[in-house]
């Protein structure tokens, strides 16, 4: 599996996905959104941050970068496109993911740890977990409420699509969610940051099971 970590302007959890992926002998690797070729990659991350500054709207700007031609290129060969908290926000911006995310519901930037229930656990994020599992995973954002139309919601839950649930939920999103994905499976965005808990040392290793999910999931389709 090789995997490109994309590096927006703003973006500052690239190293701490990249780090991620390679405690997970995956072979991954920093591509900037200057770029506008994906072919030699089988996944493709779009890291936390802030966008081009994200001065406008969460991810607004970083949807028009040259890099995103390519990831929707990559989405529609069905490759994997996973979104963590900015990332999550550019890919609903870009259409890959329905819905938006806007300010939290009490305005200001949370940094916590917060406990996310596993809506799904028959997907290629959830499959390490067990169905209803309770896990601790941080969060870090000022713009994670999701909000769609309930159109879309009654979409998302008949088709099973809600990967992840607060349990608490501590900005406001509909339907307590917390990462959802496509109909076809292979686009996924979460706001919170399973790369800050792989390792024990930080007090909490509760996101190894996304990435063991994303790898089992592929060595099966190999």
């Amino acid at each position: 599996m090789k995997a490109a970590v994309i590096s927006f302007p703003g973006s500052n959890c690239d190293f701490d996905m990249l780090y991620a992926l390679q405690e997970f002998g995956v072979d991954a690797e920093i591509v900037s959104a200057k770029h506008n070729n994906l072919k030699d990659y089988d996944a493709i991350f779009l890291p936390g941050g802030f966008s081009y500054g994200d001065y406008l709207r969460t991810g607004a700007i970083a949807r028009f970068s040259p890099i995103m031609s390519a990831v929707t290129q990559a989405a529609n060969d069905g490759k994997l496109i996973i979104g963590i908290c900015n990332g999550f926000q550019i890919l609903t911006e870009a259409g890959l993911l329905p819905g938006q995310l806007l300010t939290n519901q009490k305005p200001g930037f949370i940094c916590d740890e917060i406990a996310l229930s596993i809506a799904n656990p028959n997907t290629a994020y959830t499959n390490a977990y067990e169905a209803e599992e309770i896990i601790n995973i941080p969060v870090a954002h000022a713009e994670g409420n999701y909000y769609a139309d309930a159109e879309t919601l009654t979409k998302l839950e008949e088709n099973n699509l809600i990967i992840f649930r607060y349990v608490d939920n501590p900005n406001g999103s509909a339907h307590d969610i917390a990462g959802i994905m496509n109909e076809n499976g292979n686009v996924f965005g979460m706001m919170p940051h399973p790369e800050r808990a792989v390792d024990a040392v930080t007090g909490n290793d509760d996101g190894k099971n996304f990435f063991k999910s994303i790898l089992s999931g592929i060595l099966a389709g190999a």
